[in-house]
């Protein structure tokens, strides 16, 4: 078997154990709120006129699992349901299921989340490797300052401030919702026109302020990298500037590659207050609107989504980190 075959099955065998932690805590979670939201559901529904057995299997629809028997069996109801991605239905959207609203906000969440987070780590790994050679010139201060600045700057703020700055002083860009409702849905020009409208301010604000940290993330790297015997040993044989340039910036990146993995992981949950400021129907605002109102099946799969993003994002860093570093590979080999 080859490294990255071991490694891919350890961390898909490790992951499916996190999952069901994860899964495991929320249901029991679920069952220690005071004043059992399952059986007050169940209460309710007899209260409307249904018969117990009716209410048990509405209840079960609702939350997963059967609101009756043992918790022992309760909680494999729950896990059998699981395994076939029945999460019950949603509390607050009679008729849909919880997989299908997760669904729906995930891909508002992605696209800006992607596209914020990729900008971001493309400008700043060009300016931190200048930032880094340059870093007793005025522009590598310069370039070292505004990324402790952007860094510094809580990401809630940042979004106030670019609606201000640019819905308010110059109202030029849309300050809240993902689209116009004025356009009909569908693949015309005006609709995906208002989409990228009001997708400029989240993305602005995801690109801003993830710069901070990779700009100066970056600097690090290429500092460290600049240090090596090999940089030393290539300027004495008298290698080109720019064959030199292109080695530091390839392994000073490295460690970077793992950095982007785990951030895009997070951001999928990591996206509530600026989701919230933008109302911005991802799942960062999903997952705040069910917390507000008690919509317990919701809330679970919110959790189950966003700590699965973060251990596929997991896997995904160490395989590419081991595809791109080929020190790891021979170093498993060895073993």
């Amino acid at each position: 078997m080859t490294v990255i075959a071991r490694r891919l099955a350890g961390h898909l065998a490790r992951g499916l154990v996190m999952i069901l932690v994860v899964a495991t805590i929320s249901f029991f979670i679920v069952n220690a709120i005071p004043g059992d939201p399952v059986a007050a559901r169940y209460e309710k529904l007899l209260e409307q006129g249904m018969s117990p057995e009716a209410a048990l299997q509405a209840t079960k629809v609702m939350y997963g699992f059967m609101p009756s028997g043992s918790m022992w069996q309760q909680y494999l109801d729950y896990m059998g349901g699981l395994v076939t991605l029945d999460l019950g239905t949603s509390l607050t959207r009679p008729g849909q299921t919880v997989v299908s609203v997760l669904a729906e906000a995930t891909k508002w969440t992605l696209l800006p989340v992607l596209i914020g987070t990729l900008l971001s780590f493309l400008v700043g790994v060009v300016l931190g490797v200048y930032a880094a050679i340059k870093r007793t010139g005025k522009l590598g201060d310069a370039l070292a300052i505004s990324g402790s600045l952007l860094h510094g700057i809580p990401q809630y703020i940042l979004a106030m401030l670019l609606v201000v700055i640019f819905a308010t002083l110059i109202p030029i860009l849309p300050p809240d919702s993902p689209v116009d409702i004025l356009f009909e849905p569908g693949f015309n020009a005006g609709y995906i026109g208002s989409l990228a409208e009001h997708a400029v301010l989240p993305v602005l604000t995801y690109a801003l302020s993830a710069y901070g940290g990779w700009i100066l993330a970056m600097k690090s790297s290429v500092v460290t990298v600049l240090g090596d015997d090999f940089i030393l040993a290539a300027e004495l044989r008298g290698m080109k500037r720019s064959i030199i340039f292109r080695y530091i910036a390839r392994n000073a990146i490295l460690p970077l590659f793992t950095i982007l993995a785990l951030s895009l992981g997070l951001l999928l949950g990591g996206a509530v207050f600026i989701e919230k400021i933008f109302n911005y129907p991802g799942l960062g605002l999903l997952l705040i609107d069910s917390i507000q109102l008690r919509d317990y099946g919701l809330m679970s799969g919110a959790f189950l989504l966003i700590t699965a993003a973060v251990i596929v994002a997991n896997i995904v860093a160490d395989l590419f980190y081991t595809v791109i570093d080929p020190r790891v590979r021979s170093g498993e080999e060895a073993r």
